[in-house]
């Protein structure tokens, strides 16, 4: 143990069963602490054993209901620093408000760079968490930020169940839109094959609508592999998907590191022309919002690693080698 007097490991109330994932990944049992709310709704926590000189690490994905999660992280990071924990990380596996990082049009917010200075002001010492929407986003904070990915993940769930399909040469990483190619040829990297893209028009005023226009790439008669980072009401992705097939795909899979699944995203999943939607579990997904299409991956493991690492100051950088 090379910071602090020993590790301590939290779980915040949006996804104990990953936190109890990385505390069995580590052999070490959450810290006790209790969460409880006021009549009216605030937010109260009282921790049940000492953080004094500890190295703490808070595990709170800021997924729905995303305003709660991030104010009941902030206010355990609160807890943490009067208790005199004597470092302060905050693992967030989903970044909430990660895609408002610019100004799309006037007199917008950049919410996300909100978030970042209010978890550095709030006490935390570094964050470490999953594919960001876009890397840049690291920049936003003035505290360390260690950015782990589920890509390698996906990658190899893929490379299992099409072994025969990637040895033919069948395989295609189709980038749902221009700003994910960089994602997809990555991907692209990890199966060793090539990539197409979907040219589409998003709608100015409203958010979540799309529609393609064309496909850039090779795909009739192979089997498409459409990666996204998000994936939120589906209905762009599921529109691209019904692109693929019409301009002759033979099958459809997607993949994504973040299952955010809101509002009609099972309904459409459940009617599109997707294999599979494969997500890993830094956001949990409830049984109602479920459908026999979608897979989910543990990413566990891998923030159990980053942890170790940063508890015991070896490099992050090198697991993506």
């Amino acid at each position: 143990m090379s910071r602090g007097n020993g590790i301590k490991i939290f779980s915040g109330t949006a996804h104990r069963s990953f936190a109890e994932r990385i505390s069995a990944e580590l052999g070490i049992p959450l810290a006790d602490a209790k969460h409880y709310r006021f009549a009216d709704g605030e937010i109260g926590i009282s921790l049940n054993e000492s953080v004094r000189g500890a190295d703490v690490f808070i595990i709170q994905p800021t997924c729905s209901p995303v305003n709660e999660n991030i104010m009941e992280l902030l206010i355990m990071a609160d807890a943490m620093r009067r208790a005199s924990a004597h470092y302060l990380n905050a693992v967030i596996p989903y970044f909430g408000y990660a895609r408002q990082d610019r100004k799309a049009k006037p007199r917008e917010p950049i919410t996300a760079k909100l978030v970042a200075n209010l978890l550095t002001h709030g006490g935390v010492d570094r964050v470490v968490t999953a594919d960001l929407h876009a890397g840049q986003l690291q920049g936003f904070f003035d505290i360390p930020v260690d950015h782990l990915t589920g890509m390698k993940l996906l990658a190899e769930y893929f490379r299992k169940i099409l072994a025969e399909e990637l040895s033919r040469g069948e395989v295609v990483v189709v980038s749902p839109d221009a700003g994910g190619v960089a994602r997809a040829r990555k991907f692209a990297v990890m199966l060793d094959t090539d990539i197409a893209i979907v040219d589409k028009r998003r709608s100015y005023d409203l958010q979540n609508v799309s529609e393609v226009m064309d496909i850039v790439g090779n795909i009739k008669g192979r089997t498409a592999i459409l990666v996204d980072d998000i994936i939120d009401t589906a209905g762009t992705i599921c529109h691209a998907a019904k692109g693929l097939k019409d301009r002759g795909c033979a099958k459809v899979y997607a993949c994504a590191t973040h299952a955010v699944l809101s509002g009609p995203a099972k309904e459409r999943i459940m009617k599109s022309e997707f294999e599979q939607m494969v997500f890993t579990d830094t956001i949990p997904i409830p049984e109602e919002r479920r459908t026999d299409k979608i897979i989910q991956l543990s990413i566990a493991p891998i923030f159990a690693e980053a942890i170790r690492r940063v508890h015991e100051e070896e490099s992050i950088s090198s697991m993506s080698d």
